[in-house]
């Protein structure tokens, strides 16, 4: 039996991403992000069932503010007292598994989508998406950005603007472009 697109995609296997079940899911989620980024501040609880109606799991008290976008949604799961700020942009065409009081600030971009390096085949919408992982209380920085297939470990802190291009370690400081290792954390 063939495997589908999105079971490719999951599988971090070249796959169409002008597939019509993957283009469907991602309609989906776009109408969830539409309700989620018009909702008054008031309503928390409305706020709150509509990230756990997008996300794939959400543990307690998950924050998710104004400007939030992602391909699918349902690939990306939160640990307890999650919260993300302004304008960030999830590309979950693989899992994004972020961990307990995990904080991200404005803007930061974690990517798990790659196109090929061959001009035909990204013309003819081939790509392929490996999975980030990121641990328990991270602090993620302003503007930085989260290349595919990186882990970050417990603790760590990705300072604002940074580009992450390999994993980084359990409390860790990471600055710059690519971002390398500046100072540990010491508790």
């Amino acid at each position: 039996m063939a495997e589908t697109a999105r079971e490719l995609m999951l599988a971090g296997k070249p796959y169409r991403g002008d597939d019509p079940e993957l283009v469907q899911l991602r309609n989906a989620a776009k109408r969830r992000l539409l309700r989620l980024n018009a909702m008054e501040p008031e309503d928390a609880a409305g706020r709150e069932a509509v990230i756990r109606e997008l996300l794939g799991s959400a543990g307690r008290h998950p924050t998710i503010c104004p400007g939030f976008a992602c391909d699918y949604g349902a690939n990306i799961t939160v640990g307890d007292d999650f919260f993300c700020n302004f304008n960030c942009v999830f590309l979950d065409c693989a899992p994004i598994t972020i961990g307990h009081r995990a904080q991200i600030a404005p803007a930061v971009q974690i990517y798990t989508a790659e196109h090929p390096l061959d001009l035909a085949q990204r013309a003819a919408f081939w790509e392929s998406a490996r999975p980030v992982t990121i641990g328990d209380d991270v602090w993620i920085g302003g503007g930085a950005i989260l290349l595919p297939g990186i882990t970050v470990g417990d603790g760590a802190v990705i300072g604002a603007g940074a580009v992450v291009t390999r994993d980084v370690p359990a409390g860790a400081v990471v600055v710059g472009n690519p971002a390398k290792v500046v100072k540990w954390i010491r508790e």
